[in-house]
């Protein structure tokens, strides 16, 4: 294969695992990868492939929730190198593209000219054109602009024999034989097919071939899953954007109300008609949406359009929102259903076993009430939510997958639910394709006779069998494969397994808003390096199946080694996986019994409140030194932090207060040694809104180094000398240092489940923004009225929230918005040698074009030491400052 193709070719261990699995229950083991450089490349590795009868699965970002972007021979990955939009022609409204292509990228390019593509998956992020065409993709416009189907002009194939075809209406690249075929199959195309259904996605789409329908060959090749040809190249519609969007959301009783409601709006020509549940909704995501237990997501141009429906629909209550931003915020809440949906309420685990079947829209409410019926009659559990305006449903279900018991369950209510939706005229995908979850049962569906038709115009297309097999004809059961086999029922392969592959870590560019997740990907585009990769090789490595040497594991080091554990993924991930507790979980078991293979910096970052505790100023004599970044085990392009000539503690110590302490303030280890000034300002603001101070009555500290660096047993022993220390201690306790705000909050509970005082504490724990608003409401801080720029740590993003930041900047005149994303710096990982370069690159991310875009005399406010410290390296002009500090002069100044 390397000496056939001028791509990349992996067959290491590392690229199996990663290619494994995609968004849905299954897993298939790959011989390798290749990511081919053109048409050319995919010929010749078809070629490789077909002389030694290996099956091929082409492969775009991942994202296929029924098991068709896995396969056990080569997995041809388009992202690396064919992801490129050929041309926008404006005035056709087409644009040529290319498979690998990130649907976002293409909507960006067409923008410009009042031009999109009209489906829109809620993984547009990263989904991409290949993988739409494949499945036939939707999305929440499909009511207004179709199905992909609907919007391919011509498409570039390779069939598994080598023929290059070029699709088209009028028969244009039709294989040899498939007129013929359908020619004496007509009548059975007219009648197999459900009719009045917009999302009838199973099976191949014959009908396409008939006629009196164009006999468009391109059009029957959406949604054929790779089964027929590899894509290289395709021609696509785009459609006009609405001039003046509005959404509108209704709220109704439940889920079944809106679905009754669904089909009525539809008269009144909306964009989109989306339905969820309130159930997946968690905590405060709720704010801004309307009285109800479920809403209906309904999108119209213009503003007397939405008044014209808010008046027909019968709703609770609705909501009208013009703003782009508020949109997005809405619109954020049903995109990430697909992730909250497999987690229950109360905490349980759902899984996309069955996730896609669509009904005429008339009959939603109805099939949805018989729906919710046999789920309780097999004892299960799943809120509903999708495309309800084309009668198309979501689901995760809590099945239980890791017993031979509950497999078998989860076939039988497959084919219960297989033959509700028949009874109601549906499809079993009305999105995402059958794969391997739903191709089983479509005889349920067709028919024997044209489920054999599948067959044949497949034998005509493939006749070697090469292309995907397994998937949509000839399919292997769907209770096969499944990806938790073998995996132990506890521990970290049990955590891992929660991600289910919807890749939302693997966002490109700073597009993604102020989200964290997933800064080393974003900087190296690798998926080794995404949240998603990372947990692919975790779970290889619990299976032992391809990653054979646990947690001595190389490939999984490596694929953690550039992850910052910014704990982006806690809160950006929709399911909630937390990369950086599992690579301080791995790193433990890596490093246990060889100590000495440790790096040197987890030993001197990683033991840094030690080293500053015992040495303080001392050790300014040694960062002087000309070997002193090799002595310290840290990258030499980075100066290393001074130690203050005089501690927060020691001054803390030396002054007088006469209020009654009515909290305690932390004295954190980089406040107290690295930037005394920050606490001081502290203490200067909060007596200034009238609170008395104590700090605690002897040494703490949160653990953070050592978790970091991946030495838990260390970050116990610290944790509960801190407990020791703060058993008798009331009331709030104050945080300066957003990462050790965090480290208490959440690594001590769940470092220390079992001992009481760590809960505690972490209830305790106040960030300065939430104390000041908790105990002095009535305090008004000084106006500076200024304008802001400068990093949201990235902590403080996923653990703590920064509403109350936001509130305490808006009453103080600071306007505008620290930066998203992940400064790059990250405690320790930026001093680490070999991490330099990602370092930057993530700071170049988002920080820094923010840090260049504000005006001169803008404010550049960062609460984490290492920002400030990544932002004094990369942008020294702009003299970074906590906040505490900034009101602090302010008071200073008499503002």
């Amino acid at each position: 294969m390397r000496a056939a193709v001028a791509g990349d070719v992996d067959f290491s261990v590392a690229a199996r695992a990663l290619t494994s699995m995609d968004a849905s229950n299954y897993r298939r083991v790959p011989l390798g990868v290749v990511a081919p450089r053109d048409a050319d490349d995919v010929a010749a590795a078809l070629a490789v492939c077909r002389a030694h009868g290996v099956p091929v699965v082409a492969r775009g970002g991942g994202t296929s929730i029924g098991g068709q972007a896995t396969g056990t021979g080569v997995v041809l990955d388009f992202t690396r190198h064919m992801g490129d939009l050929v041309a926008v022609d404006p005035e056709a409204r087409t644009a040529v593209v290319r498979p690998g292509l990130v649907l976002d990228r293409l909507r960006a390019a067409a923008r410009p000219y009042g031009l999109t593509f009209g489906p829109d998956p809620s993984t547009h992020s990263r989904c991409t054109l290949g993988g739409m065409i494949g499945n036939n993709a939707c999305g929440a416009h499909s009511v207004a602009w179709g199905t992909t189907a609907d919007n391919v002009r011509e498409l570039d194939v390779v069939t598994y024999d080598g023929r290059r075809l070029r699709l088209g209406p009028e028969w244009r690249g039709a294989p040899a034989g498939l007129r013929e075929l359908v020619a004496g199959r007509t009548a059975l195309l007219r009648t197999g097919y459900p009719a009045g259904l917009p999302r009838r996605i199973s099976g191949y789409a014959l009908d396409a071939l008939l006629p009196e329908r164009g006999a468009d060959v391109a059009r029957s090749f959406c949604g054929s899953e790779g089964t027929l040809g590899v894509l290289t190249e395709a021609v696509v519609r785009l459609v006009p954007l609405p001039a003046e969007p509005v959404l509108v959301v209704l709220g109704y009783a439940d889920e079944g109300a809106a679905a009754d409601a669904a089909a009525g709006l539809l008269p009144y020509r909306p964009l989109t008609v989306e339905g969820m549940a309130a159930d997946l909704v968690r905590g405060r995501g709720a704010e801004g949406l309307p009285r109800g237990g479920a809403w209906l997501f309904v999108e119209v141009d213009g503003r007397g359009a939405a008044a014209e429906l808010v008046r027909a629909a019968d709703a609770l209550d609705s909501v009208r929102v013009t703003d782009p931003a508020g949109q997005r915020a809405l619109w954020r809440i049903r995109e990430d259903a697909a992730g909250t949906a497999t987690r229950m309420p109360d905490g349980a685990e759902a899984w996309p076993g069955w996730e896609d079947c669509a009904v005429p829209p008339a009959r939603l409410g109805a099939y949805l009430r018989e729906f919710r019926g046999l789920l309780a009659e097999f004892g299960l559990c799943g809120t509903p939510y999708g495309h309800f305006g084309d009668g198309c449903v979501h689901v995760r279900i809590d099945f239980d997958l890791w017993t031979g018991e509950g497999v078998g369950r989860f076939r039988e209510f497959s084919e219960a639910v297989a033959d509700l939706v028949v009874a109601h005229g549906g499809s079993l995908s009305g999105e995402h394709g059958d794969g391997k979850a739903r191709a089983e049962l479509l005889p349920r569906m067709y028919g024997d006779e044209l489920v054999a038709l599948f067959g044949e115009v497949k034998d005509l297309w493939d006749p070697d069998g090469g292309l995907n097999p397994g998937v949509l004809v000839r399919p292997e059961p769907l209770d096969s494969g499944l990806r938790f086999e073998g995996l132990p029922l506890v521990g970290l392969g049990r955590e891992v397994a929660r991600c289910v592959g919807v890749a939302k870590c693997r966002v490109e560019g700073s597009g993604s808003g102020p989200g964290v997740m997933c800064p080393s990907y974003r900087a190296t585009g690798e998926e080794k390096h995404s949240t998603r990769g990372r947990a692919r090789l975790l779970h290889e490595m619990a299976l032992g199946e391809i990653v054979t040497d646990g947690l001595r594991s190389e490939e999984v080091r490596d694929a953690l080694d550039l992850c910052l554990s910014c704990k982006g993924c806690r809160s950006d991930c929709p399911v909630g996986v937390d990369m950086a507790a599992y690579k301080t979980e791995f790193l433990a078991g890596y490093y246990a019994g060889r100590p000495w293979k440790r790096p040197r910096a987890h030993w001197t970052m990683g033991g840094l409140p030690r080293l500053l505790d015992r040495f303080g100023t001392g050790l300014n004599a040694a960062t002087r030194l000309p070997f002193a970044a090799r002595l310290a085990g840290v990258t030499p392009e980075r100066p290393l932090p001074r130690v203050a000539e005089r501690s927060f503690v020691s001054w803390f110590g030396e002054r007088a207060s006469g209020r009654p302490p009515v909290l305690t303030l932390w004295p954190d280890t980089f406040t107290d040694h690295l930037a005394p000034q920050v606490g001081a300002a502290a203490v200067r603001v909060l007596e200034a809104a009238g609170l008395g101070i104590a700090l605690p009555p002897g040494r703490v500290c949160c653990g953070l180094t050592y978790v970091s660096t991946g030495r838990p047993a260390a970050a116990r022993r610290v944790m509960r000398r801190t407990l020791d220390v703060m058993a008798d201690v009331e009331g709030p306790v104050v945080v300066l240092e957003p990462s050790c705000a965090a480290a208490l909050r959440a690594d001590l509970p769940e470092l220390l489940p079992d001992d009481p005082r760590a809960a505690r504490l972490a209830g305790a724990v106040r960030t300065f923004a939430e104390a000041l608003e908790e105990l002095a409401p009535d305090w008004a801080p000084p106006r500076v009225a200024r304008p802001v720029t400068g990093q949201t740590h990235c902590h403080q993003h996923a653990v703590l929230g920064d509403a109350a930041d936001r509130r305490l900047r808006e009453r103080a005149g600071l306007v505008g918005e620290p930066a998203g994303g992940c400064c790059g710096l990250a405690g320790n990982f930026g001093f680490e040698p070999g991490h330099y370069e990602v370092s930057v690159a993530c700071a170049e991310d988002q920080l820094l074009p923010s840090l260049h875009a504000a005006p001169p005399d803008a404010l550049t406010l960062a609460d984490g030491f290492s920002c400030r410290t990544q932002i004094t390296h990369l942008a020294p002009e702009r003299h970074p400052r906590h906040v505490a500090e900034v009101l602090a002069e302010a008071l200073d100044e008499g503002y």
